[in-house]
């Protein structure tokens, strides 16, 4: 939003892929509190992390921060899938519910992904390079997040 919210073609979109970011975030929070885990203590790390990567891919131009969605999105989904595959065998009411919500915001990423590709991702300058060095440094965060 602070590079291409001004983009009047890209406003509306980028205002609801953040709404739902927001919305996933709060959803998490939430569950971290009803099932009393603790939260990973690189949580401003990697939100610090996450603004600089989207206003430098941003700066680079709309494909780069498209190409940045991709990646980012193609490992959340990844991410979100091994979590449902952990929680597919096991039985409780509350689990459930946690499984729904955590397939929905998958779908949504997944949906911010082919936004992205619609929006010429795939069309970035050094895509290849672009993506792989993303979607892996987003890979090495969620395995850190995931210990500490």
């Amino acid at each position: 939003m602070a590079v291409l919210g001004g983009k009047p073609d890209l406003r509306d979109l980028l205002i609801h892929m953040r709404d739902q970011e927001v919305e996933h975030l709060n959803i998490m929070d939430q569950h971290i509190r009803d099932f009393k885990v603790r939260p990973t203590l690189l949580q401003p790390v990697a939100a610090v992390g996450g603004y600089f990567l989207g206003m430098v891919s941003a700066l680079l131009g709309v494909k780069s921060a498209m190409t940045c969605t991709e990646a980012v999105e193609t490992r959340i989904g990844m991410h979100y899938n091994d979590q449902l595959r952990e929680l597919h065998f096991l039985k409780h009411a509350q689990l459930d519910e946690l499984k729904r919500t955590i397939a929905k915001c998958r779908d949504e990423e997944l949906e911010h992904l082919d936004t992205a590709v619609d929006h010429g991702a795939r069309m970035a300058p050094l895509y290849k390079l672009q993506f792989e060095a993303i979607k892996n440094g987003c890979g090495v965060a969620i395995w850190l997040c995931e210990r500490i």
